[in-house]
């Protein structure tokens, strides 16, 4: 098969096209043919500084496509079926090998290019609001990097769930603008407005009282500050990729928490599969949206990583073998 590899980390230009061998199928996993590859923030992360489990290195979280292949102890998939799938590396290829635990069967008839961006942003985004962040109706809720894919889904998770008002950050007015029709009450424009006084004057000095930040390093005391009495941050990332800096002394007066949240440590839970099911059929069903900005074919991962690294996209990036 042809996968986008690399043999060392460092920025987009490490991506080679190349003929690797097929994966093998596990007893208790599938094989999937790749029809379209959600880039998540973890990927252009990993690839930059993360380990080199394979040689060449196949990077990725998440793709969707058809099964090809399944194992002898596998039930509810069969061969022909469209799922997506999630695993911590390999997406970014032909054809996958996954557990069939982290597969997800696509209703029939819905966009595979769409069923492809929704396990890991929308399941984290929903453990960020509610499992971690406890979130209630009529709270006030702010979005770290709301144009991300993470962000599209919290925006709309929040507003669905009745919150009073849904902020998000943004490098830009016109990245802003489009994140509205989610459900976006106010947007602030981090490059021009420092964030926590914008939240207080957005909250009449309420402050939000559920962060969602998947940016990390110095956004994550900004969140610290935007915090409402009691408020709860979500840190689920570190795509500012720079170190967490963290005055924990500044959450006491306010009673505040912090949670890191990792979806992959209960991914394979019951609680975590059946919520990325109904997720995935609540975007069958029209109740929420796949924000997809661009797409680039596999040999062109490079670029891709590079569009997604210059902060210009909205939503989701995908790659098309």
């Amino acid at each position: 098969m042809k996968a986008a590899v690399y043999y060392e980390n460092g920025a987009p230009d490490v991506f080679r096209y190349e003929e690797v061998p097929d994966p093998e199928c596990h007893r208790k996993g599938i094989i999937v043919r790749v029809e379209a590859v959600s880039i998540e923030g973890g990927d252009t992360l990993n690839r930059f500084r993360g380990a080199l489990v394979t040689k060449p290195h196949i990077v990725g979280y998440q793709a969707a496509g058809e099964v090809v292949q399944i194992g002898e102890e596998v039930e509810g998939i069969k061969v022909g079926d469209k799922v997506v799938t999630t695993g911590a590396f390999g997406s970014h290829a032909e054809l996958r090998a996954v557990p069939a635990r982290t597969a997800w069967v696509i209703p029939e008839g819905m966009d595979v290019r769409e069923a492809a961006a929704i396990p890991v942003p929308f399941g984290t985004a929903h453990d960020c609001l509610f499992e971690f962040g406890r979130m209630k109706q009529g709270e006030i809720v702010l979005v770290q990097a709301g144009a991300s894919g993470v962000g599209v889904a919290a925006i709309q998770l929040a507003a669905r769930a009745g919150a009073s008002m849904v902020l998000a950050t943004a490098s830009s007015d016109e990245r802003l603008e489009r994140l509205k029709p989610l459900g976006l009450t106010h947007g602030i424009n981090y490059q021009r407005d420092d964030v926590a006084l914008e939240v207080a004057r957005l909250t009449d000095k309420h402050m939000a009282d559920v962060i969602v930040d998947s940016v990390g390093g110095p956004t994550l005391q900004s969140s610290i500050m935007s915090l409402a009495y009691r408020g709860r941050v979500s840190m689920v990332g570190q795509a500012g990729r720079e170190p967490m800096k963290v005055d924990v002394g500044s959450m006491m007066g306010g009673n505040r928490s912090l949670s890191g949240v990792f979806l992959g440590a209960e991914i394979a839970t019951d609680r975590v599969h059946n919520n990325i099911q109904q997720l995935i059929q609540d975007v069958a069903d029209g109740k929420l949206k796949v924000v997809i900005d661009k797409t680039f074919a596999l040999s062109d991962a490079a670029e891709a990583h590079r569009y997604i690294e210059s902060r210009q996209a909205v939503g989701r990036v995908l790659l098309i073998p």
